[in-house]
């Protein structure tokens, strides 16, 4: 494994800040007022083409003033039992705090390598204001400025040189599948992170906006990796006042974009929603696997327990997504929740699923000869080929004599002749309609044939217009010696 290295401090002195810096990447929110962080937040980083993990925690409180501060505080300790080098980071500006004293304390029990970072370091004016950090027993300080980059390179240099050697190992980016949670807030989705990962790696608790930011995690089942991507609830713009709710919300439709396979998590108590079916739609707008789980289906009673109810309910509200299988479960006592990816591992095999051009174009054309389109104008709607563009979802494009007359129907009867012969049952399809160029069809030539046909068409065109341009000015010459 790669050296792990973790960030620790009491709130606000800009752990994420310099998170962010020394992975090169804004991954982490930041904002002004403290404990925006609660969660670890693992990610790669480089320096000096040497490679390692960085832990993000949340701040550091010995008391309950917060009303995270005990279970921050367990995911403080098990980043720091994780860690093979601590980073303890204080504020040059607010000065030292009993916080700071109590950490250093605990610390020193640790028997890891510490550094010791006094953040917020902008002026010279600052380092003769710095003494009173020296009473924690401390040699060396390092100052920086985590916001501006001052000083970060030396103390990474030097970083850099007490991380354990370790054995590269490539991984193989295309064998892991991606998995986004997404869901209103409170309808367990950090349980349900927690439940798949095997142990507590995320903070729970019965308030909604727990989770703040997009956690990613790690694991594997039966022998295949998977990236877990925790996100924060997703209320109605109405709702949404606060910019830090704001930016939550814009990281978790961005783990959309990134993922391949989608949990909308939608609680069975409180039944299907506006909003859950609104969070549906922007799953199946950015075109990824889905998966419907009804969580908390242990709460509800006994003469509401209707599966078939619940299905038929889901299915009208969210018929855009007919494809996606739905699963009842309970992330608390963990009901049916090791089906959970094994459906996934199904949808993903449909989802990256490619089918050779002639066994396409052979279903194409059953698919037009049972089911001729309507007429466009008096003529007939011709297909001409047919082929698979992408995968990630399937992606297949018709040519055809009038793309723009094809009714949506007809486009949806196509789709679902697709889905019946290939068969293709759990993943999106994307279906689009092209006007064939050129006087030949692209079945009958080779690669090679086409591109000369169409090497001749611009040389017979541009002649065409030299031959033009000669008659024009022969024209103009006889005029003038008229």
């Amino acid at each position: 494994m790669k050296p792990v290295v973790a960030l620790l401090g009491r709130p606000n002195v800009g752990k994420s800040t310099l998170f962010n810096r020394i992975t090169r990447r804004r991954q982490a929110l930041v904002d002004d007022f403290p404990g925006v962080t609660r969660d670890r937040h693992y990610a790669d980083a480089n320096w000096n083409d040497i490679e390692f993990t960085l832990i993000d925690t949340g701040g550091f409180l010995s008391s309950d003033d917060d009303y995270f501060a005990s279970q921050i505080k367990e995911q403080l300790t098990a980043a720091a039992d994780q860690a093979d080098v601590l980073i303890f980071v204080m504020d040059g500006r607010a000065g030292l705090s009993p916080y700071d004293r109590e950490l250093a304390s605990f610390l020193r029990m640790m028997s890891k390598p510490v550094f010791y970072l006094i953040n917020k370091i902008e002026s010279f004016k600052q380092h003769d204001e710095l003494f009173e950090f020296y009473s924690l027993g401390i040699d060396h300080f390092y100052e920086v400025s985590a916001e501006h980059g001052i000083g970060v390179g030396d103390f990474l240099d030097d970083l850099v040189s007490a991380l354990p050697e370790y054995v590269k190992e490539e991984e193989d980016q295309d064998s892991l599948i991606k998995i986004a949670i997404v869901g209103r807030p409170n309808v367990g989705k950090s349980s349900l992170a927690n439940r798949l990962f095997g142990e507590k790696r995320l903070v729970v608790n019965e308030k909604a906006g727990t989770t703040r930011d997009a956690i990613k995690l790690k694991l594997e089942h039966k022998g295949r990796q998977f990236v877990l991507v925790d996100t924060a609830g997703i209320r109605r713009k109405g709702k949404v006042t606060h910019k830090l709710e704001k930016f939550s919300i814009l990281k978790s439709l961005k783990s959309l974009d990134e993922c391949d396979v989608a949990l909308i998590l939608i609680d069975s108590n409180e039944g299907i929603t506006d909003q859950d079916i609104t969070i549906a739609g922007y799953a199946e707008d950015r075109g990824c696997g889905a998966l419907f789980l009804l969580n908390k289906w242990d709460l509800l009673e006994k003469e509401r327990k209707s599966i078939k109810k619940y299905m038929e309910d889901l299915r009208y509200k969210a018929k855009f997504l007919s494809y996606a299988p739905a699963l009842t479960i309970s992330a608390l006592t963990g009901q049916r929740c090791h089906k959970i990816l094994d459906e996934v591992q199904k949808i993903y095999k449909e989802y990256c699923h490619r089918i050779n051009t002639g066994t396409l174009n052979r279903i194409i054309e059953d698919a037009v000869y049972r089911e001729e389109p309507s007429l466009h104008k008096g003529k007939r709607l011709k297909f001409f080929y047919a082929t698979q563009v992408s995968a990630k979802p399937p992606c297949f494009v018709c040519f055809v004599n009038f793309p723009k007359a094809v009714h949506f129907s007809y486009r949806r009867y196509l789709t679902n002749q697709l889905r019946q012969m290939i068969p293709l049952e759990k993943t999106p399809i994307k279906l689009y309609f092209r006007e064939k160029t050129g006087k030949i069809k692209f079945s009958g030539k080779s690669r090679e044939e086409e591109r000369i046909f169409q090497k001749k068409k611009r040389h017979n065109t541009k002649k065409q217009k030299q031959r033009k341009e000669q008659s024009k000015r022969k024209r103009q010459r006889d005029k003038d010696s008229s």
